[in-house]
């Protein structure tokens, strides 16, 4: 089979379409024909191995110090059609149409991955009726960590929401959720990417090259940071009393900051990562299937044309999604 392999660390040219062999599920495994799959920042961040420093070390020892230990390919998220199961899979049967996340384990940018029925990483789930494997490939990281952290946040209606960075896969995702738990939200991001977050619900939106919301002397209820950059100080100043800071990306200064402003005041820092279940893909899907969660997709590359694509999203430019198309 066709697959993009990760040959070592560094730009996008470490990413070589090669012939691999074709694998074989386990009994605990579904072996998915791959249709489409993503570039998230997250694909672009282990692909040159830049992670905060509490992540990098154990990442590099358990993929390897200097390059990957072994043929593995990238890619995160994905969709397709289940071709086999193994014994002793009892969710899926051949022939389903699936999406979900493969986490740390990869493979997605391959016409063929064999994943487990259940992880406690990666997640499947039958894919929505009424969107396309194109978009199917684009919900599961970005809805799913959205969907953490506002229900970490415990919304209640009528609340203010900020979500910076809000023009991603997380960040759109973040905007419909927090819309669906009746928050009036306001998203800030570049000013190509405002007039999108208006059409999925913002009720403000603002462009952080020309305007600081952190001193405009507004303050939110919550205030989900997506990009993880940028003054702790001056996201708490904006969160109001009792609010809550979440922070999707966090650095281990904001990491210690934010421990202690939550043990000495009324406000809380939430960082902490997503334990994904199939029943939050589930949800997921029924909210698409209702109409209330639009999937975003700035552009589609072929597979072999991986390397562009990682290209492109590390211009911080993309709005929502960027699709890979593995097979039609």
């Amino acid at each position: 089979m066709r697959a993009m392999v990760w040959t070592g660390y560094g730009p996008p040219e470490v990413l070589q379409l090669q012939e691999v062999d074709k694998p074989v599920p386990q009994d605990n495994e579904v072996l998915v024909k791959v249709c489409a799959a993503t570039v998230t920042a997250g694909d672009c961040e282990a692909r040159r191995m830049e992670f905060p420093m509490f992540l990098s070390i154990p990442m590099r020892f358990y993929l390897g110090l200097r390059k990957p230990r072994k043929t593995i390919m990238l890619g995160q998220e994905l969709a397709g059609e289940v071709e086999a199961v193994g014994a002793g899979v009892n969710r899926f049967k051949p022939g389903d149409r699936i999406f979900g996340t493969t986490g740390f384990r990869f493979g997605a940018y391959a016409e063929y991955c064999c994943l487990a029925e259940e992880s406690g990483d990666g997640v499947l789930a039958t894919m929505p009726a009424n969107i396309t494997c194109d978009e199917a490939a684009a919900v599961p990281t970005g809805g799913l960590e959205a969907l953490h952290f506002l229900r970490k946040a415990k919304i209640k209606p009528g609340e203010r929401v900020l979500i910076k960075g809000a023009g991603g896969s997380i960040g759109t995702a973040g905007v419909q959720i927090a819309r669906y738990y009746g928050a009036e939200v306001t998203a800030v991001d570049s000013a190509e990417k405002l007039a999108m977050l208006r059409e999925l619900g913002a009720a403000h939106v603002v462009d952080y090259k020309t305007e600081d919301f952190t001193r405009s002397g507004k303050t939110w209820n919550v205030i989900l940071d997506v990009v993880g950059s940028g003054s702790f100080s001056g996201l708490m100043r904006a969160l109001a009393p009792r609010g809550r800071l979440l922070i999707a990306n966090p650095r281990i200064r904001s990491m210690v900051r934010g421990k202690w402003a939550s043990a000495t005041g009324d406000r809380k820092v939430i960082f902490a990562m997503a334990d994904r279940q199939p029943g939050d893909l589930d949800f997921l899907r029924d909210l698409i299937e209702a109409g209330k969660f639009k999937v975003v997709i700035d552009r589609r590359y072929p597979l072999e044309q991986v390397a562009e694509a990682h290209r492109y999203v590390e211009t911080g430019k993309k709005q929502g999604n960027v699709v890979i198309t593995v097979m039609s």
